[in-house]
């Protein structure tokens, strides 16, 4: 059982580090964007920024709806990263369990 839940969890734990970069990238680009570093009229950056949205709005909306915003300051973000690195450290500590048995 073991040996095939393995590369499944490798596999998990690799998508979970490409989606927190990606909250990374999104978050860094809407600090730029409330800057007027980025200018959002260029088609490439519009549909890059249309991408970062829809792929990690759905799991940061519901974060938002519990946690305010702290003086303009959003937490969500950080929020969800916390929960990632969570389930990230779990999902290793299952890997090592089934590598060892």
């Amino acid at each position: 059982m073991g040996g095939f839940l393995v590369p499944v969890i490798e596999v998990v734990v690799a998508i979970l580090d490409i989606y927190w970069w990606l909250i990374i990238i999104q978050a860094v680009v809407s600090w730029l964007i409330a800057f007027d570093i980025i200018n959002t009229r260029s088609r490439p950056v519009s549909m890059i920024l249309d991408f970062l949205y829809r792929v990690t709005e759905p799991a940061i909306a519901p974060i938002r709806r519990f946690v305010p915003n702290f003086n303009g300051l959003d937490l969500a973000p950080f929020i969800l990263l916390i929960i990632i690195w969570f389930i990230r450290m779990e999902l290793q500590q299952l890997e090592l369990f089934f590598y060892l048995h």
